[in-house]
């Protein structure tokens, strides 16, 4: 299971990282395997991954977001990043859960998204549509 971050100052990736943390054991239980892909470079990411605890997993570093271009992720617009829905659940994200917010780190406007791939062939997919837009991991790699 492919999953692609935003950037590590967004409150949604730090949420993403939250979930994925508490959902690994039961990832791990399925089929899928987790591997990280970042925009920001490998020194920025080190420390973010390793406060959510998920340092030991595969990652890649993409600042050129080459990766994020070959399966299709595209950069946000204005309202996928800002709409109105970004700004209810950031502020429940950031402020509410408490994941907040930080520095600029890797290209803030990148969405993010989800692929499962198997023998090479993407089997199980989530594009967010919204920046706010908050996948189901587990579900997403057991295939529900």
């Amino acid at each position: 299971m492919l999953v692609f971050l935003r950037h590590f100052g967004c409150t949604f990736c730090r949420e993403a990282m939250s979930d994925i943390r508490e959902q690994r054991r039961e990832i791990e239980a399925s089929p899928a395997n987790i591997a990280l892909v970042h925009s920001a470079t490998e020194a920025e990411a080190g420390p973010y991954l390793e406060k959510f605890g998920l340092a030991d997993l595969p990652r890649h570093a993409d600042p050129e977001r080459r990766l994020y271009a070959a399966f299709g992720l595209q950069r946000g617009n204005l309202a996928q990043l800002f709409g109105v829905k970004c700004i209810m659940r950031g502020f429940a994200a950031g402020v509410l859960e408490g994941h907040g917010v930080g520095p600029l780190t890797g290209d803030g406007f990148q969405m993010p998204g989800v692929f499962v791939v198997r023998d090479g062939a993407i089997v199980r997919e989530f594009r967010h549509r919204s920046a706010a837009d908050r996948p189901d991991y587990a579900a997403i790699a057991r295939g529900a």
